[in-house]
């Protein structure tokens, strides 16, 4: 890649859900044509893109078809549930895969991407095992000690993780997981329940022929094991910053490639502690739509296309909370809105799904404040506001 890209190109979306979309909005602002593609309709990135096809991701054949049909520049995954072995091929073929084919398939596992940094990369993670049936399960989890935290090695968005207090939760916690796996797999990792300080994103922009550079830590809170709130800067001492850098270098330039990458890790008292990794933009970092001169998405794109990234900006303190679905419906109307934008400062994200159900993501609230504290009680204050209207 060099600075005179020409553009348009032709960008495959695999994947289009809320972040699909804030991307192909950044793709469409540069010219660029882009397909989306997802197993469901009317999806979010569908809605902006030029054009979308309905697969499973998980078909080689369809994947083969959609590919051959469009010939796209750039294939760009933005979910795990994906036949890799299917982008390792198209990349043999001479094809770009975004970061590459084999960082997908890295990640795609949660236990691949943990043996790559633990085992061979020598970094600090939390103590973990891996199990295939409940019996397992038992056995791993007091090995590892209690409490634990337990979750399907292919998920999305952390969905089917849970603490494990004791061992007459074990049971349950797998009954979780499985059914919350994604794709082929029935296999759960079990990790270490890490007495954290904050959990971190940092977003590591890996560039073709540039420095890799980070955006200022995102600091999150999880329930479910999904992300509900997340705030920028988040607090830290400046060499546990530099020491998180580099071991977002070290794991990104393993898996190499170009894109942005949303490195998860454990801040302690005293450790610096990677969790885990996704080659593409972070559910966490949908706080830099309104924090950043330069959202992750945009960024993500400028990686891709090997466009300059000069200077990223923090713009102050800055949080986003997420607004959730209730109840299951194929129907919805969104109320609460004037109100949750009446507010100087905060901004409203709807993502447009075509259906709900429980915890469902439906949008964000975006906000900035004085302090962290104010922009988290003004984007959850903003988020409370709007409410869903299930129509029968």
């Amino acid at each position: 890649m060099n600075n005179s890209v020409k553009l348009p190109q032709k960008l495959m979306l695999l994947g289009s859900g809320e972040l699909g979309k804030e991307f192909v909005i950044a793709a469409k602002r540069l010219g660029n044509y882009v397909i989306a593609v997802d197993r469901y309709a009317n999806a979010p990135a569908m809605q902006v893109a030029d054009y979308s096809e309905v697969i499973s991701m998980l078909s080689a054949d369809d994947l083969e078809a959609v590919v051959s049909k469009y010939q796209p520049d750039f294939i760009i995954p933005e979910i795990e549930a994906i036949r890799t072995e299917k982008l390792l091929e198209f990349e043999q073929r001479g094809m770009t895969v975004i970061p590459t084919a084999a960082a997908t398939n890295y990640t795609m596992n949660r236990d691949r991407i943990r043996e790559l940094a633990h085992k061979e990369l020598g970094i600090r993670t939390a103590k973990y095992g891996y199990a295939i049936t409940l019996e397992e399960l038992i056995a791993v989890s007091d090995e590892v000690g209690f409490p634990n935290v337990v979750k399907p090695v292919m998920s999305s968005s952390g969905k089917g993780q849970s603490v494990v207090k004791e061992k007459s939760e074990v049971e349950k916690a797998w009954n979780y997981a499985i059914a919350n796996s994604r794709g082929d797999s029935q296999k759960v990792i079990v990790e270490e329940f890490i007495n954290f300080e904050i959990e971190i994103t940092l977003l590591t922009i890996k560039q073709w022929n540039a420095p890799t550079i980070f955006c200022t830590p995102i600091g999150h809170r999880q329930e479910r094991g999904d992300y509900q709130e997340s705030w920028q800067p988040a607090e830290m001492a400046e060499k546990m910053i530099v020491e998180a850098q580099e071991i977002s270098k070290k794991v990104t330039d393993a898996l190499g490639g170009a894109g942005i990458f949303g490195v998860e890790f454990f801040i302690t008292k005293d450790e610096v502690i990677f969790s885990e990794l996704s080659p593409r933009p972070h559910d966490t970092g949908m706080v830099t739509l309104i924090s950043q001169n330069l959202n992750e998405f945009e960024l993500h794109l400028r990686a891709i296309l090997g466009l300059p990234i000069p200077h990223i900006e923090q713009l102050g303190f800055s949080a986003s909370a997420v607004i959730l679905a209730t109840e299951k419906s194929d129907s919805i109307a969104y109320t609460g809105v004037a109100e949750a934008l009446s507010e100087k400062d905060v901004d409203i994200r709807l993502f447009g799904k075509p259906n709900a159900h429980p915890y469902r993501r439906m949008g964000v609230a975006l906000a900035k404040g004085s302090d962290i504290q104010q922009a988290r009680q003004k984007a959850t204050r903003a988020a409370s506001k709007i409410k869903l209207e299930y129509q029968p």
